[in-house]
């Protein structure tokens, strides 16, 4: 099984981060991979619409707004991943200041397992770099 654990600091407190990607239907509000997000099942799975075509339906697992954490596992996507389980958190650093921590396992599926990091590593990226520019850091 694959894991990749990625994070990155932010200049702002957690709150106001978790306020903006906290909520399970809001990766379209800061990942610019995703143009829309649609929940289904009374908002326990969701459906992202992909930039330039494609969907990924995604089944929340876990949403914790007091540890500003959540997990999700993949239902079906275009990834080259099977039994993928993420987990996306804000943790508090002091003097205002927050991380944004990513993390999955999951198996390579029709693809070489560094390819299958590869991409779910570009995936936390763009998030993050995004991240970046809207709160600096």
């Amino acid at each position: 099984m694959a894991k990749v654990n990625m994070k990155t600091n932010l200049d702002v407190g957690a709150d106001e981060i978790w306020e903006l990607i906290g909520g399970f239907n809001a990766l379209p509000d800061w990942h610019p991979a995703v143009e829309k997000s649609e929940l289904q099942e009374e908002g326990s799975q969701r459906t992202l619409s992909l930039a330039g075509g494609g969907s990924i339906v995604e089944k929340l697992e876990k949403l914790d707004d007091n540890e500003r954490v959540y997990s999700y596992e993949i239902i079906d996507s275009p990834l080259p991943v099977a039994n993928y389980k993420s987990t996306l958190k804000v943790i508090e650093q002091g003097d205002g200041k927050a991380a944004v921590e990513w993390s999955s396992e999951f198996d390579a599926d029709g693809a070489p397992e560094q390819d299958a990091i590869d991409v779910i590593q570009g995936i936390y990226q763009a998030g993050f770099d995004n991240l970046k520019k809207i709160f600096g850091g």
